[in-house]
């Protein structure tokens, strides 16, 4: 889940990090009144979940409230990658004497998050690690102990010289450390992280993204949750507590089981086809879910044949079936079907289903070659 840059400054505010006074506006009004608060010049920064901002046009520096106004008036409803902005930050235009970049990601290799820091702050850290790999500095972080003050002092050396620098950014990366702990995110990061004129090191911009997994335990996190950002399958998904991931093909799987949607979606790519999404329906023996698993995937137009592929265990295979059937009846489906059912209540699952006029088989490869063959057919 990706939070708005306003939510991350907001968790990176109450873990005690340096950011700059700012406020939302939805109207040019309300930007206008915020700029008169903050006093000087602003910007006006689109709230998206998309990255390029500042190149598609949506940050903008204002000198008084109604300049301040006419540039939010030019940036909300503008799209940015699809996206339509419907907030702006409003933030003081900071004075600024350097930028540097710091951000913590969860990194699978070494199972433990990585502190990486570069003194080439203020664009993209990947168009830094392609260009100048060298200016990124890299630290594991041990779970049991944390960031340890000296390995943060150590790598706030590689950003500045000056010594009151140094431990300020050294405390910054520590406190942005327990925020990424808090918010169970998988990413964390400030981009850029400045000095002023003055000598104060401060936060102008922050990304987080959280780990879906840890939102049951952290209802305050989940709360910031944009769902107006996210596709409007995955949102109906996840209301139905379904797991689903819109993908690119044209062959939609309908899966029980994590495991068996992967092995599913590898067998799709093994017999040259390609998968229209990752869906499973878990566990349940609820027909409904199965109704609302069909309708996600029968919405996508790009869906040229559907694959059921279920393995009996608790979800039983006569619910799903009933689930087919009513999905069907409700959806009137004018793609091509392909079901193997096996396992828990088999036999009770294919008479409902050859009452109801559908055939269904029990091999898992021959279920998967006619599904890519139907949609490769229908292409």
């Amino acid at each position: 889940m990706n939070l708005h840059e306003y939510q991350a400054r907001g968790l990176l505010k109450a873990a005690g990090i340096p950011v700059p006074d700012a406020e939302v506006a939805e109207r040019p009004e309300e930007a206008e009144i915020i700029a008169k608060r903050l006093r000087g010049p602003v910007v006006i920064k689109a709230q998206v979940h998309a990255g390029g901002r500042g190149k598609a046009g949506g940050v903008k520096i204002a000198q008084d409230p109604g300049e301040a106004r006419e540039k939010a008036r030019q940036i909300l409803g503008m799209q940015i990658k699809g996206l339509t902005v419907g907030k702006v930050l409003v933030a003081p235009a900071a004075e600024i004497a350097s930028e540097s970049y710091v951000g913590i990601v969860i990194d699978r290799s070494s199972q433990r998050p990585v502190l990486m820091v570069s003194p080439a702050g203020g664009v993209d850290i990947e168009e830094v690690a392609a260009k100048t790999p060298e200016k990124i500095f890299r630290l594991p972080i041990d779970p049991r102990f944390g960031l340890l003050s000296h390995q943060a002092m150590g790598l706030a050396f590689k950003l500045y010289r000056d010594i009151d620098q140094v431990r300020q950014a050294a405390t910054i990366m520590q406190r942005l450390y327990h925020a990424f702990l808090d918010a169970g995110a998988s990413l964390a990061e400030i981009n850029p992280l400045v000095t002023t004129p003055k000598g104060e090191v401060a936060a102008l911009d922050a990304k987080i993204v959280v780990d879906d997994n840890e939102l049951d335990r952290r209802p305050g996190i989940a709360a910031l949750r944009d769902s107006s950002a996210d596709d409007a399958s995955e949102t109906k998904a996840r209301e139905a507590g379904l797991s689903f991931i819109k993908l690119t093909g044209n062959v939609g799987c309908c899966v029980n089981g994590a495991g068996l949607a992967m092995a599913t979606m590898d067998l799709v790519k093994y017999y040259g086809g390609d998968p229209a999404n990752f869906l499973d329906i878990g566990g349940s023996s609820n027909p409904q879910k199965v109704v609302v698993a069909l309708g996600i995937i029968a919405s996508d137009p790009n869906v040229k044949s559907i694959l059921f592929n279920i393995f009996g265990g608790i979800t039983r295979c006569d619910d799903v079936a009933k689930g087919i059937v009513a999905a069907t009846r409700q959806l009137k489906l004018v793609r091509p079907l392909v079901i193997r059912l096996t396992g828990t209540n088999e036999q009770l699952a294919m008479d409902i289903l050859q009452q109801n006029g559908f055939t269904a088989g029990t091999d898992m490869d021959e279920a998967v070659k006619q599904a890519v063959k139907l949609a490769q057919e229908a292409a």
